[in-house]
């Protein structure tokens, strides 16, 4: 008796389709017209004999049981890419395509600085950065739309392995000439919680800033606003209230050009940790850890001090 597969292909429209609710923007996402893939999807719902997707004008609407061959087919698609990844990872190291993903508090400011060198020492590598928060970046990982993330730990990103980078000290930022009377470093206590401007939910330097405060009750009264740092450096400077900088934003100048001072935090855990991290098991580890090497060496040259990160896990 014959069995009939699904095709890749097929199985690429179903996950695109789930992951954007639309076939247009399905379709695009897979570098095809609509009426390819929904003819695709009519042959897969053929080949297996069940509705996957009710359609109407209005709505995509997935049945149960295309939710559960949606979720299965994600893994069969990241399965095969990790083949092509085998098949890299055993010949020239760091060459060909690699997906990463970067948070927005670390892309800005990092990667300006860090990329030409990065192109110089490894140009066989062609690199693609995807921006993301940390939710959607780690989502991302593990549905396999990027290889590697580069991001601030701590933060639960699920079953990774990761290597330590560097550290990223944290700073608190005021008006200028408006905290004159503290000093050089700032301790928590000395944070007034009424005015504390944070980072929407998503982003993890909001949960690393009280963290490295450990007040709890920061969490309830911090205003959380900011759509992004430069978002929150304005606020500042209009004097609505100080907030938590890392030290790469303010090397990277951040602050230029405005009426802003800012002092390090002195804390338990000043700092957050920036780290590479990858889904484990992958067959490019050892790619990632050489990846990992060169952008902590490239740091050290453009950014200084640095504050060495404890290690790798």
């Amino acid at each position: 008796m014959t069995t009939y597969l699904p095709t890749l292909k097929q199985l690429q429209y179903l996950v695109s389709l789930k992951d954007h609710g639309h076939f247009g923007r399905a379709a695009d996402a897979c570098f095809v017209t609509q009426s390819t893939l929904s003819a695709g999807l009519r042959e897969l719902e053929s080949l297996i004999g069940v509705t996957l997707v009710e359609r109407t004008r209005r709505v995509v609407r997935f049945t149960p049981l295309g939710l559960r061959i949606s979720e299965k087919a994600q893994r069969v698609l990241r399965e095969a890419e990790e083949l092509s990844d085998m098949a890299r990872a055993a010949g020239k190291p760091l060459c060909g395509e690699l997906r990463m993903g970067v948070i927005p508090t670390i892309a800005p400011f990092l990667l300006p600085r860090i990329l030409p060198d990065l192109r110089a020492e490894w140009p066989e590598l062609k690199l693609f950065l995807r921006e993301e928060t940390t939710n959607a970046a780690c989502d991302s990982l593990h549905r396999g739309h990027v290889d590697c993330v580069l991001l601030a730990l701590p933060y639960h990103c699920g079953d990774i392995a990761s290597v330590d980078l560097f550290e990223d000290r944290l700073y608190v930022a005021f008006p200028q000439g408006e905290q004159a009377h503290l000093p050089d470093v700032i301790t928590p206590d000395q944070i007034d919680e009424k005015r504390l401007l944070l980072l929407e939910d998503g982003h993890c330097l909001k949960d690393h800033a009280l963290a490295a405060c450990n007040r709890p009750e920061l969490r309830a009264e911090a205003t959380m606003m900011g759509t992004s740092l430069h978002t929150l450096v304005q606020m500042v400077g209009n004097g609505l209230g100080i907030t938590l900088l890392p030290k790469m934003a303010i090397d990277a100048g951040l602050l230029d050009n405005t009426h802003i001072d800012a002092r390090p935090l002195a804390s338990q855990h000043p700092s957050r940790t920036i780290s590479l991290v990858w889904r484990k098991g992958s067959p490019c580890e050892k790619e990632f850890h050489l990846l990992a090497e060169t952008l902590t060496n490239i740091y050290q040259k453009k950014f200084k001090p640095l504050e060495a990160a404890s290690g790798a896990a």
